[in-house]
């Protein structure tokens, strides 16, 4: 499923992860996969765990700023090893980066069309 918003949601996801310095940033277009449970992973790293949690209220806050949209749900913030946030079509997933190493989205989704994103510098 598909919102209307959903093209509008990938820049607010770059920048919220951006303002907080979050790095690695990958978006793993799933629109061509049946199975998929959404259209699109945007994946990213935070440095520790405190930076995790922090790279996931930017991104919630600059797209409630920016489009007044809530994620449907999130989980992750108890340990921030993993947070993953839910916005229908596009799950974000920002890891610690040994988690993120262990989980390996994109090697999962290797069938599907990965773009990176250069960190900023």
């Amino acid at each position: 499923m598909t919102t209307d918003n959903s093209k509008d949601l990938l820049p607010m996801i770059i920048e919220g992860i951006q303002e907080r310095k979050g790095k690695k940033i990958t978006v793993v277009d799933l629109s061509s996969i049946e199975s998929a449970a959404a259209s699109r992973f945007v994946i990213c790293e935070g440095t520790s765990t405190q930076h995790v949690a922090a790279v996931a209220d930017s991104i919630r806050e600059c797209i409630f700023d920016k489009s007044h949209i809530k994620p449907y749900n999130y989980d992750g913030y108890g340990n921030s090893q993993w947070i993953v946030i839910d916005y229908d079509d596009t799950l974000v997933h920002i890891f610690v980066p040994e988690m993120r190493r262990l989980y390996d989205l994109e090697g999962l989704w290797s069938d599907a069309s990965i773009t990176d994103v250069p960190d900023l510098d």
